[in-house]
Order: C-alpha cells, then sequence, then structure tokens
C-alpha cells in the first residue's frame, strides 16, 4: 500500500514562507523520484519541483528561486521549501510518485497566499 500524507499548507501574507512536508509508506522511497505538483482553482494540475534518487532536482519556472525541493530519506520525506510566496502559488498541493508506471497521490495540502 503506497500512502502519501502532505502537511504544512496554510494562510500566508505575500513574500512569506511555508514548508509543505509529505511523509511515504508502503515503498522503498530511496529509489523513487517524489515530486510536488499543484492545482490552483480553473487551472491545470502543473508539476512544482521533482527530486530523484541521484539527488537531481528540477522546478517550474514560475518557481525557481523561491522554492526548494529536498529529501529525507532516512525519515522517508519530502519537503517544499516555498519563500517569497506570490499570491499566484495559491493551490492546493499535491505529493506524487510514480512506483511501476501508477502514479500515486496525497490527500492535498492547501496553500493561500494573500494579504
Amino acid at each position: 500500500q503506497v500512502q502519501l500524507v502532505e502537511s504544512g499548507g496554510g494562510l500566508v501574507q505575500p513574500g512569506g514562507s511555508l514548508r509543505l512536508s509529505c511523509v511515504a509508506s508502503g515503498i522503498i522511497f530511496p529509489i523513487y523520484t517524489m515530486n510536488w505538483y499543484r492545482q490552483a482553482p480553473g487551472k491545470q494540475r502543473e508539476l512544482v519541483a521533482a527530486a530523484t534518487s541521484a539527488g537531481s532536482t528540477v522546478y517550474v519556472d514560475s518557481v525557481k528561486g523561491r522554492f526548494t525541493i529536498s529529501r529525507d530519506n532516512a525519515k522517508r520525506t519530502v519537503h517544499l521549501q516555498m519563500n517569497s510566496l506570490k499570491p499566484e502559488d495559491t493551490a492546493v498541493y499535491y505529493c506524487n510518485t510514480k512506483v511501476n508506471s501508477q502514479n500515486y497521490w496525497g490527500q492535498g495540502t492547501q496553500v493561500t497566499v494573500s494579504s
């Protein structure tokens, strides 16, 4: 059973920071790429950041320089540090991984950036 559980969302003012966390179970965590997606109202779900098992990271252009994805394999947790938040970052953020060609998703955590 693969389970991903996100936490850390909330309401923050523009320019503020949040740190999202995702705890994974049911997988050999260190060998899988972990991803953060987000979906804003009226928009498609988009990949925000990814962290591979080899340590590579990728980011969507809109968050480069502001967000940092990291992983703690011992704690089977992936984090998304979100700095300099903007209203356009408002979305439900989802933890994701693909195992044997099947996507798994967390329940999502709401991030709202508003003054």
